[in-house]
């Protein structure tokens, strides 16, 4: 019968620490159970599917990504210890094709006793040779693979290793998942620091959550820092307050609460700026909130609406740049997304504005919602009634296409009141202008 320690076996890893020089406490504070991994539940909550696979012992290969810090080493070896597995760790930095068969050999030959899990970190790091080394292992089940990556496996790993692989997407920890793990780390005597006398105060505790963006590990090290590096007081208290976290981490902490007046004062600052054309102050507000921490998908969503909103068809191109510059923000994630949201804020601040479209949508919505809702004419209907008693009524569509310059002066409205009025800004003139000749004489 092999212990949990037994089956674990660490290759390219760094010689084991000495008693008077323990593991970081990163290392120290690694899950042991599922229950213990945090910011996980849309793969590990009740009746997901990778914990079903877990629980019943129905493993597979795996393919995990996701940022630094989302805990993707810890999952794995929690599967490990969940499974009671041989657990081998290779690196996609470090390892060769011959450290790979050799790890594969040795699981072949000794999975009738006991099956094996090679875990290989930065697996996306590897050539297509080394990656084919492993097909043979992981078809005939020699091993179990799981591979962590930081990059989109679809496009860094082989098609045929994903193909074999359950592929699971690890999120950045939020705040609260942070805040717990921060929390159970100076709590826990035995892997942590409980045996210190710790005091960390809350705004210190929030600005550690802030800071380490989702980042498990980073959390984890700047506490550690802050709990060694800061001397007791006179009774024995080592006390954590928001100056020592910002030493710590290297970062001033920006006032700006993302739930309250800070989150709501600094966006609204950010968008008068842009509506404003000062591309000067837009880029500060948007250096606050970056730095900060805010998401920049929220700020990008702001921008689309402003596009719309302040800008309209006097540059019709901008909504389609602060789309382009949503979809990639997506994609890319910080820290380079704060260079596409910069491109979409400067370009956005210096376009001609116009809210005519706005004030036209809102306008006639005011008009439906008051009650002036017009039936809608009878040529413009889809289908015409053939009844007794339309004399009169019916009046023939005109095709535009059918007339000179694909324009035709009919009745489109009840009532011809108007709505939308272009300005003299941008390419909202040359509409004003062809509205102009085109459009007939409405109401006001």
């Amino acid at each position: 019968m092999h212990t949990d320690d037994e089956l674990f076996t660490a290759t390219d890893a760094a010689p084991s620490a000495s008693a008077s020089a323990p593991p970081p406490l990163a290392a120290r504070m690694r899950p042991e159970r599922l229950e213990e991994i945090l910011g996980q539940d849309h793969l590990l909550g009740p009746g997901k599917l990778l914990r079903r696979v877990i629980e019943a012992d129905r493993l597979t290969n795996l393919i995990l990504f996701g940022p630094p810090g989302t805990g993707k080493t810890s999952l794995a070896e929690v599967v490990a210890r969940v499974t009671h597995r041989r657990f081998v760790r290779a690196s996609g930095v470090t390892a060769n094709v011959a450290t790979l068969r050799n790890l594969c050999e040795t699981a072949r030959l000794t999975r009738t006793a006991t099956a094996t899990i090679l875990f290989i970190d930065e697996i996306h790091r590897f050539n297509k040779a080394q990656q084919d080394i492993l097909l043979p292992y992981v078809e005939d089940g020699s091993v179990t693979l799981i591979g962590a990556t930081t990059h989109n496996p679809q496009v860094f790993v082989n098609a045929p290793l994903t193909s074999r692989s359950l592929v699971f997407e690890l999120r950045s920890l939020d705040e609260a998942a942070i805040r717990t793990l921060v929390q159970r780390a100076l709590a826990d005597p035995d892997r942590g620091l409980g045996r210190l006398s710790v005091q960390m105060a809350p705004d210190a505790l929030a600005f550690l959550a802030q800071v380490c963006e989702g980042d498990a590990r980073r959390a984890l090290t700047a506490l550690e820092v802050a709990v060694r590096s800061t001397p007791p007081d006179a009774a024995g208290l080592i006390q954590l307050d928001a100056a020592t976290m910002q030493d710590c981490v290297q970062r001033k902490m920006v006032t700006y609460d993302r739930d309250e007046d800070g989150h709501y004062d600094t966006i609204s600052a950010f968008i008068k700026s842009v509506r404003g054309s000062d591309p000067h102050a837009a880029i500060y507000w948007l250096a606050k909130m970056l730095e900060a921490g805010e998401d920049p998908r929220f700020i990008a969503r702001r921008l689309l609406i402003l596009a719309s909103e302040d800008i309209g068809n006097a540059d019709p191109r901008g909504l389609s740049l602060a789309a382009a510059a949503t979809q990639a923000v997506e994609y890319v994630g910080m820290p380079e997304a704060r260079i596409i949201l910069a491109q979409a804020t400067t370009y956005l601040a210096t376009a001609p504005k116009s809210n005519a479209a706005y004030l036209a949508i809102d306008q006639a919505l005011a008009d439906v919602r008051e009650g002036r809702v017009q039936s809608v004419p009878e040529h413009l209907k889809n289908l015409h009634v053939k009844a007794i008693g339309r004399e009169g009524l019916d009046e023939a569509y005109r095709y535009p296409h059918d007339y000179a310059g694909h324009f035709v002066e009919q009745r489109y409205h009840p009532t011809g009141k108007s709505y939308y009025h272009p300005t003299d800004q941008g390419y909202e003139e040359i509409i004003r202008k062809r509205m102009a000749t085109r459009t007939p004489p409405r109401q006001k």
